[in-house]
């Protein structure tokens, strides 16, 4: 006889305008106000609104300039990464003292598998006094949906907000997604959205009514994923939340330059805050990424397999090894990234036959200062001509940091 299978609970966990609730925790007098948070200048995108921005029609990913002619008495914040990552641990912190298994799926959206505890516990009340827990610990606001999957759940969640919850219990997934547009489904982007509208498919019910073979037909296996979740179908597991295994930072400049002195402040400015973040996280990276994207949108990359370090004395001359080696002179740089990979835990190692304790102490110093004052107040004279580099911490599964405008 089959065995039937036991539904499961899925608790999808979303931070409402994550990055406007931090600044709002900083300054209470933004409350209510038009917020936008991104690139300050006109070539900057619009990386997280308010509500209240939204309503003049404003969404992230439009263009800052575009943002502002909509809103022109919307308050401009570039962001302060460091800010955003010490919040979203904090989050994750109670989130992994409260629950046995969780997956981060980025630094403001959580799943929650709580799956066989509603043996011992309803899920329901767990997944409210979750929600409590982290408002009352955080003072952020947060909404969740809970069902027997990632999709549904992420779903409900988007319908709950603001700041509010929904469950939808097992069995009524198809009913629930049914009226929805299909723009709600994960995965539907713009061109897939107008491919459906093509078809006479704007709404989850009608989706959920073709055949399955047919929309295979248009859209390969995308298409077939997609037709079971406007079903209410999505078997995928949460996945244990893991480290990540590089980290990375990139300046999109607001006019190409060619100017050699600003490009090398800049680059040993990138590579000081990275090592540093080594150190922080307690990590050594093993292979060193320069990428240049000139004027005319070519990019280049060159990388280095180096010992395990995260030390500068060791790191940074590399760096300017490769920076040498794959500029192109007379040609106008528009964007410049570092990435370290192959990341591993430990420390700094001083090495046998080598005056490096007096380095290593150096290190210690500058990295309490940084911690506790800020790790731009402390920092090489060759870096001190770039602008000031906003932190975050980088280990904890976030995307990149709000370094420059990201229309690259």
């Amino acid at each position: 006889m089959k065995q039937e299978i036991s539904p499961r609970n899925i608790m999808h966990i979303d931070l409402d305008t994550f990055f406007i609730s931090c600044e709002r925790l900083i300054n209470p007098q933004l409350i209510g106000k038009p917020i936008l948070i991104g690139g300050i200048s006109d070539r900057g995108v619009v990386a997280s609104c308010s509500y209240e921005a939204r309503n003049f029609g404003i969404h992230s990913a439009m263009p800052m300039k575009m943002a502002k002619r909509l809103c022109p008495e919307a308050i401009v914040l570039r962001g302060n990464s460091e800010t955003y990552s010490k919040h979203s641990q904090n989050v994750t912190d109670i989130i992994r003292d409260t629950v046995p298994l969780y997956e981060k799926s980025s630094i403001d959206e959580f799943y929650i598998d709580l799956t066989g505890i509603d043996k011992f516990y309803d899920s329901q009340n767990l997944s409210t006094e979750l929600r409590q827990k982290i408002i009352k610990e955080t003072g952020l606001p947060i909404s969740f949906g809970l069902s027997s999957n990632k999709t549904v759940s992420k779903i409900a969640t988007s319908e709950a907000k603001p700041n509010n919850h929904l469950n939808i219990f097992k069995g009524l997934e198809k009913s629930f997604l049914a009226p929805l547009s299909i723009r709600k489904i994960p995965m539907i982007g713009e061109k897939t959205y107008r491919i459906f509208c093509d078809l006479g498919i704007r709404k989850i019910q009608t989706l959920q009514e073709m055949p399955i073979n047919m929309i295979s037909k248009v859209l390969g296996e995308n298409g077939t994923k997609l037709w079971e979740k406007a079903n209410g179908i999505d078997l995928r597991p949460v996945i244990p939340y893991q480290e990540r295994k590089s980290i990375s930072t990139e300046r999109t400049f607001n006019i190409d330059t060619i100017d050699i002195g600003k490009l090398k402040s800049l680059l040993t400015a990138m590579t000081e805050n990275l090592i540093f973040q080594l150190r922080r996280g307690n990590k050594l990276t093993s292979c060193i990424t320069l990428k240049l994207r000139y004027s005319d949108f070519q990019t280049y990359t060159i990388q280095k397999k180096i010992p395990y370090s995260a030390s500068d004395q060791v790191i940074l001359p590399i760096v300017m090894a490769l920076y040498k080696k794959l500029y192109q002179k007379r040609l106008l740089v528009r964007l410049i990234g570092i990435k370290f990979s192959h990341l591993v835990g430990g420390g700094h190692q001083i090495h046998l036959f080598e005056n490096s304790e007096n380095m290593f102490n150096l290190y210690q110093a500058m990295d309490k200062i940084r911690d506790k004052y800020g790790d731009r107040l402390i920092m090489r004279a060759s870096g001190f001509g770039a602008k000031t580099i906003s932190r975050w911490n980088p280990f904890t599964g976030e995307p990149p940091p709000l370094l420059a405008n990201r229309r690259t």
